[in-house]
């Protein structure tokens, strides 16, 4: 299994890295944010964080999308965002059964369901943060949280173990740094969508 010090030895000859060496570094992240997420599922739901995790693994390295992130950062939203996604399809697969008055259980390999999320504004964001995160790593942090995986200041602090007072603070200001940002990022830059602010 690679390290983090292995893959930044790799820096030079390798600039992009593949999904597997990536899920090392972020797994226990990411099964983390899928409990959180499934926490907030109706009753009722037998997916696991373990099996959520891995089906947004399978999603982010099919075909053309295996060996292209930057490092484990844009590979951590991305994750976040395409767990999100899972989500979504599965709670309107399950509406539209109960509108068509079945009841069975909808396989989440049987979804069908868009597999490329928007790794454009993935990258965008990972790279407004670099600079960011230099000065401001617990923030940074926060913003990950917040924006790839959509959690609330309560569920993001309770991560990061710090007061939700201050995660509101720090929200605030990162908040304020990233719209500064993206309003002078180049114009060819795909900025599609901003931080929400969901509390």
């Amino acid at each position: 299994m690679k390290t983090r010090r292995d893959l930044v030895s790799e820096t030079e000859e390798k600039p992009f890295y593949s999904g597997s060496d990536l899920l090392n570094l972020v797994y226990a992240e990411l099964r983390q944010v899928a409990e959180v997420r499934l926490s907030r599922e109706a009753p009722g739901n037998t997916l696991q964080p373990t099996a959520l995790v891995h089906e947004a693994y399978l999603r982010l390295t099919e075909g053309k999308n295996k060996d292209q992130w930057q490092n484990e950062k844009h590979f951590f939203g991305a994750a976040c965002i395409a767990m999100r996604r899972i989500l979504v399809e599965r709670g309107r697969a399950k509406k539209t059964l109960r509108r068509g008055g079945g009841a069975q259980r909808v396989p989440l390999e049987e979804l069908e369901a868009d597999t490329n999320p928007d790794l454009e504004l993935v990258l965008t964001i990972n790279e407004l943060l670099e600079a960011f995160e230099k000065r401001h790593p617990r923030k940074a942090r926060l913003v990950e949280l917040r924006f790839f995986a959509g959690l609330t200041i309560v569920e993001a602090a309770a991560i990061l173990q710090i007061s939700v007072s201050m995660a509101d603070q720090d929200w605030r200001f990162s908040r304020a740094w990233l719209r500064v940002a993206m309003e002078q990022a180049p114009p060819q830059t795909p900025l599609k969508n901003k931080p929400e602010e969901r509390t």
